[in-house]
């Protein structure tokens, strides 16, 4: 009787022993949480680059420009394709002054090319008093703006004499305009949007509007911010992507547009949605989006969006000091009623 307990108890052992190995077998074959978000992590472009802008030729030449993470220069990589620019060279074209204006804080550069000429437009602070931020241009009239001379065009002088930066530029119906983010010293917000005429690389109409200013609760995180403006032409509909909140993981992106008809300087033609549209997603390793650009694919048809974010949530330091806001690029969808795709809830793949 003894025999057949303990002959019963071997055999039990070892069938409790081939399910363990045949689950330790199972699992090790089956991807765990970690392997999963890791899959659904998006593919960096271009580490440590804020506020990122890719300029394409109608030839198809992309330039690449944005905030290094020391805001002591700017930088170009150039090549003939997306994916070659991702591990293009980078070639600095100027660094910041020892003393003075455009001394400190060079921020979100951007390329554009008019009048035969490139410009650059970029933020600076003083080097005696770094948060003294304006709004700053050069220009090269070299056929490849990565030869010639940069030279250095001064300030781009608004009504109000305030903390301002991140101006970006482009041509409707024959007029250029600038659009940019600037601190109304009379009101308790740090920056709106605001839309002038661009008479000149740096001067401006004598009408600027203000078109957006932070309200919204998404808007008002941290700080109150409307910034980093980026514009896309499409469907009969002048629409601006835009970024708000402090710049950890609650920076996310709104949407502007006015009709293509419309005034673009009067307030009133410009509409903004009330939520974001794209925005921090734990899921995909995505925390705070924002500053983006817009540009076309290989194909010279489908828009492309560039844009930066962490891939972790916990900063490193201070939002300023932690340099891992990387360069991301994703294809840029469109709604059937004409509206931009931001595809929150996908990955940068689909």
């Amino acid at each position: 009787m003894k025999c057949v307990v303990r002959s019963g108890l071997v055999l039990a052992i070892a069938l409790v022993l081939c399910n363990l190995s045949a689950c330790v077998a199972t699992c090790r074959d089956m991807p765990d949480e970690r392997d999963r978000v890791a899959a659904a992590a998006p593919e960096i472009f271009i580490p440590q680059r804020a506020d990122p802008f890719i300029h394409r030729t109608p030839a198809g030449r992309y330039y690449f420009i944005a905030t290094a993470p020391e805001f002591d220069r700017i930088e170009m990589r150039a090549a003939n394709s997306l994916a070659e620019l991702k591990s293009a060279d980078a070639t600095t074209v100027w660094r910041k002054h020892n003393s003075g204006a455009m001394g400190a804080n060079i921020w979100a550069p951007e390329l554009h090319y008019f009048n035969n000429t490139w410009y650059i437009y970029f933020a600076a602070g003083d080097a005696e008093q770094p948060w003294l931020i304006r709004m700053y241009v050069l220009a090269n009239e070299s056929a490849d703006p990565l030869t010639g001379e940069w030279q250095e065009l001064g300030r781009v002088k608004t009504a109000r004499d305030s903390f301002a930066l991140d101006a970006t530029s482009f041509e409707h119906n024959g007029q250029r305009y600038l659009v940019w983010a600037q601190k109304d010293p009379e009101e308790k917000l740090n920056s709106a949007l605001y839309i002038a005429k661009l008479i000149s690389p740096t001067q401006l109409g004598e009408v600027e509007v203000e078109i957006s200013r932070p309200q919204l609760d998404w808007e008002i995180q941290g700080y109150k911010v409307n910034e980093g403006a980026a514009v896309i032409v499409r469907n009969g509909k002048i629409f601006i992507s835009y970024s708000a909140s402090a710049t950890d993981h609650r920076y996310a992106m709104g949407l502007l547009w006015a009709d293509a008809d419309s005034d673009l300087l009067a307030a009133s033609s410009w509409h903004k949605l009330p939520e974001p549209v794209f925005a921090s997603n734990e899921t995909l390793q995505r925390y705070g989006p924002g500053h983006n650009s817009f540009t076309l694919a290989d194909d010279g048809h489908s828009d492309i969006m560039v844009y930066h974010a962490r891939d972790y949530l916990a900063l490193q330091g201070t939002p300023l000091t932690d340099p891992n806001r990387h360069t991301y690029i994703r294809r840029l969808n469109w709604s059937s009623e004409g509206f931009p795709d931001f595809g929150q809830n996908k990955s940068d793949a689909q």
